[in-house]
Formats: C-alpha cells, structure tokens, sequence
C-alpha cells in the first residue's frame, strides 16, 4: 500500500526480493505510482495458473473488498 496516497498495487513475481526492490527503485509504472509503500501480505501458489487466478481474484469486486476488510485504510486496488 502507498504510504503517499493509500493505494494498493496487486501483482504476481516468482521473485519477490527482486520485484520489490524493481518496485522501491521506481523502475517499474507500479512503483513510480506507488511511491514508498508498506508490503500488506504474500501468498505462494505450487504454479503460475493458481497465482494467476488468485491476481484477479484480487482485482476483482469481492477481491478488493477482502483487501478492505485486511487492511481497511487502503485505497482502491490498483495494477493491470
């Protein structure tokens, strides 16, 4: 979640450490946009389909509303 403006970013990686560190260095859209922020959770999937299903899930309208319920001072998800 950004520190800045409370907004969520929704993402999946086989590389956490890398991609929050592409993330904080700004050199990824979602990190420019996003600013500093706070990691608010991580999940692992056995494969790339489950994570995937999982990613849009998130993104959905039932998805955002759990996020919410998580962690009720975000802003509206957002990502690709």
């Amino acid at each position: 979640r950004s520190k800045v403006h409370g907004k969520r970013y929704v993402g999946i990686t086989n590389d956490l450490t890398r991609r929050l560190n592409e993330h904080r260095s700004r050199r990824t859209k979602a990190g420019q946009i996003l600013g500093d922020f706070d990691l608010l959770v991580t999940e692992e999937f056995p494969d790339y389909d489950l994570a995937r299903r999982r990613e849009i899930f998130l993104k959905s309208g039932q998805g955002r509303e759990w996020l919410s319920r998580l962690s009720p001072r975000s802003g509206p998800a957002c990502g690709g």
